[in-house]
């Protein structure tokens, strides 16, 4: 075998390991009872350190070396081993029992953040969190002195490779200027209009997933590769071939689920849509996760708050519901899902306010990661970034500093990723448009075939073929452009361009 055969049979294994680690923390999050948690954590943390084990084996530095030397690659075989050598560089950079230690402790967090979040008891979440931070900072340290980076930029780039806070400080710092007074705008506009009805309910958690499962299919999930469950906090994940979502549901507004389903089948739709013939294979793998959240906001944002969707679905809904009346006419319902309003909640968040949310809990981990703040000043130092981004305070942590899993399960230098996808999910949305005109009128025929045939051919098909900035210079003839993802909010919600 060749130095880059053994490569690729190699990291064929660490994929097999990182595959049963997914469905693992599906399971977690979805059905697993609690009594079961403590054994689930050593499962996972042994596992943890058998994929890390692998990906670090000595071994491996040998064979990207010799491979190097190879001049019968082709470029996906080229591009494999510029991602080989990424995930060894990070993996090497963290020693087995920190790997082990990180394992259990995000378990651990993870578990009692459920509790904590809905009891609003951040104090008895604060010893579980304060460990995953410490051991964050701790993996930050490592992995920048091995890589040369700040130990946020070192965390960050396991998400965003080569992403930089420099720049991300830049984007949302125009973002923060610019947003606040938008809003304003658009809310005051929207004001003196007359206000829609919302439809009412009950709407029954059976009724909603089924809305869901057939917007899905509209969509174009593969059902024989994934499936549509529930957890405390919507979610894409499980395996290669096995892509599961999840939502959560609220009788009293179908809306939420709806829009968690469709968010999370954007996701879902890039791992399905991810190149067959690597699969197994780091090039095979996501570009990065501002490309993911691309993904599940073009689709989400972009396409299903559009007035040719609501066309479609208006009646779907009025089916499933048994809705009739004003408020569920095509333009009443659309006038609501592009309203605008300050709120608490991330995730139900509108397009023009949920890059405030994003700001905020960037700010404030770097500001832990750095160790600025105290982590038990975090609720006050939350509330106080609300008030000043968006003008609202939470009125219990739950709705605050608890509502989002992402600190308790260790994604520090995640969140950036959000509103960096919103943006290139604009800049990507007005390429297809451009390239395929039919694409809005299709999606109000409820056939979204010819924009994710677009998305398969410019985005999902190449994996990580790219990097970030190449992809998206490809597909849309451009770097990211915040300038695109303005232009897009003024268009749709003051009718301007």
């Amino acid at each position: 075998m060749t130095a880059y055969s053994e490569l690729s049979a190699h990291f064929g294994r660490v994929s097999a390991l990182s595959n049963a680690l997914g469905i693992l923390h599906w399971d977690n999050a979805a059905v697993m009872p609690k009594g079961a948690a403590e054994t689930r954590a050593d499962s996972v943390a042994l596992l943890d350190v058998l994929r890390h084990g692998m990906a670090t084996d000595p071994r491996v530095g040998d064979w990207l070396e010799a491979a190097a030397n190879d001049d019968g690659l082709g470029p996906w075989e080229k591009a494999n081993l510029r991602e080989i050598g990424r995930v060894y560089a990070q993996d090497t950079a963290l020693p087995a029992d920190l790997v082990e230690a990180s394992s259990k402790a995000t378990s651990a967090c993870e578990m009692r953040w459920r509790k904590a979040r809905e009891e609003s008891d951040f104090a008895g979440l604060l010893p579980y969190l304060a460990e995953v931070l410490r051991l964050q900072r701790e993996a930050a340290r490592a992995k920048g002195e091995a890589l040369g980076l700040g130990d946020y930029d070192a965390l960050l780039n396991d998400y965003e490779p080569g992403g930089r806070a420099a720049k991300i400080d830049a984007l949302f710092d125009d973002l923060a200027a610019f947003l606040p007074g938008f809003a304003d705008e658009v809310i005051a506009a929207q004001a003196r209009r007359p206000k829609d009805e919302a439809p009412q309910g009950p709407f029954p958690v059976e009724k909603q997933r089924a809305l869901g499962l057939r917007m899905m299919a509209a969509l174009g999930y593969d059902f024989e590769r994934g499936r549509l469950d529930v957890s405390t906090h919507p979610f894409c994940g499980g395996a290669d071939n096995d892509v599961r979502i999840t939502t959560r549901y609220d009788e009293s507004d179908f809306a939420s689920a709806l829009m968690g389903v469709l968010h999370e089948t954007g996701h879902a739709l890039y791992e399905q849509g991810r190149p067959r013939a690597y699969l197994g294979q780091p090039v095979s793998a996501a570009r990065s996760m501002s490309l993911h959240e691309s993904q599940s906001l073009l689709i989400e944002m972009q396409a299903c708050r559009s007035k040719e969707f609501v066309a479609f679905a208006a009646p779907v809904m009025r089916e499933t519901f048994g809705g009739s009346g004003p408020a569920w006419e095509a333009d009443a319902l659309w006038r609501r899902y592009t309203r605008v309003s300050r709120g608490f909640i991330r995730v139900d968040a509108d397009e023009v306010t949920y890059p405030a949310h994003v700001i905020l809990r960037y700010r404030l981990e770097k500001a832990l990661i750095a160790d600025e703040m105290p982590l038990a000043d975090l609720p006050a130092a939350w509330n106080d970034g609300m008030k000043a981004l968006l003008g609202v305070t939470p009125p219990s942590d739950k709705v605050g500093c608890l509502q989002d899993i992402h600190w308790p399960s260790g994604g520090w230098g995640y969140f950036p990723t959000y509103t960096l996808g919103a943006m290139t999910a604009a800049q990507l949305f007005d390429a297809a448009r451009t390239a395929d005109p039919d694409i809005l009128p299709a999606i109000g025929r409820g056939d979204f075939g010819p924009l994710v045939a677009w998305l398969r051919a410019n985005v999902h098909a190449h994996g990580s073929l790219y990097e970030t900035d190449e992809l998206l210079t490809r597909a849309t003839g451009r770097p990211l452009d915040a300038g695109v993802f303005k232009a897009h909010l003024k268009r749709r919600y003051l009718g301007e361009g």
